[in-house]
């Protein structure tokens, strides 16, 4: 292949990023009303398998619980974790990218990324402190999944409160950022000569034990109305074809300019 044909792939690219960018600066500056009729636009292009599908899926998600992945330079496993995240209905991930840039391993994640909100942190040479305070502003409890002199086992933890797991590289850990900032430390009993799981077993069984512990309780840990109608778009978005051009003809049809 020659050169010009990566030159039209880049370009491409960076068109779609700047697509995606207006439909997102647009979304942003719609009501819920009008939310709702886009939903119902781009439903029309959805068969009613994948429909059902959306609104059996919805009812068990949660931002109750987030997770954040600090400089994962291991993609198979960033990407593991993403793949339990959908599974047990955790719908955001927090991507802190300081020396290393996460992209996901499709083979391992199998699409798991398409159906998550995927945040990443990069604008900085390190972007740590940024993403925990950014968390702890919307009311998340800060919780470094780390053996501390002041941890916590999984069965004594209390989901009293939001909370983001934040987990680090195997060969690292976490970051003294995590620690220093940190409001608990949480630790899953191990009682062999291995002092670790990897990371992507230890989210898994984190997210396992306090994700059943959640919903066998009275926490409302529920999305609001607003949150379903923003996640079932964008999973509408992942399954039709050019949602950028019939979100431009919904917003036409709305008398809306993009």
């Amino acid at each position: 292949m020659n050169g010009n044909f990566f030159l039209h792939l880049k370009s491409g690219r960076k068109l779609i990023t700047i697509i995606n960018f207006v439909i997102m600066d647009y979304m942003l500056k719609m009501d819920l009303s009008q939310k709702k009729h886009l939903l119902d636009y781009l439903s029309g292009f959805i068969t009613e398998n994948k429909k059902n599908k959306f609104d059996e899926i919805i009812k068990h998600r949660t931002r109750y619980i987030t997770v954040v992945l600090e400089d994962i330079f291991q993609t198979h496993n960033a990407s593991a974790v993403l793949r339990t995240c959908d599974c047990f209905g955790i719908q955001d991930v927090h991507i802190i990218e300081n020396k290393n840039k996460y992209e996901v391993n499709s083979d391992v994640a199998l699409g798991a990324s398409k159906w998550l909100n995927l945040i990443k942190y990069n604008k900085k040479e390190n972007n740590t402190y940024d993403t925990l305070s950014g968390l702890k502003k919307q009311g998340y409890r800060i919780i470094a999944t780390s053996p501390h002199k002041n941890d916590t086992f999984l069965k004594d933890f209390s989901i009293k409160g939001k909370f983001a797991l934040v987990f680090g590289t195997e060969l690292e850990g976490l970051t003294d950022i995590v620690i220093n900032n940190a409001d608990e430390f949480v630790k899953i009993p191990m009682y062999g000569f291995t002092e670790s799981f990897n990371i992507s077993v230890s989210a898994a069984l984190s997210l396992f034990y306090l994700s059943e512990k959640l919903r066998h309780s009275k926490v409302k840990w529920q999305l609001t109305e607003e949150e379903i109608i923003d996640i079932k778009i964008n999973w509408a978005k992942s399954v039709v074809k050019r949602p950028d051009l019939l979100i431009k003809k919904f917003a036409s049809n709305y008398r809306k300019l993009l």
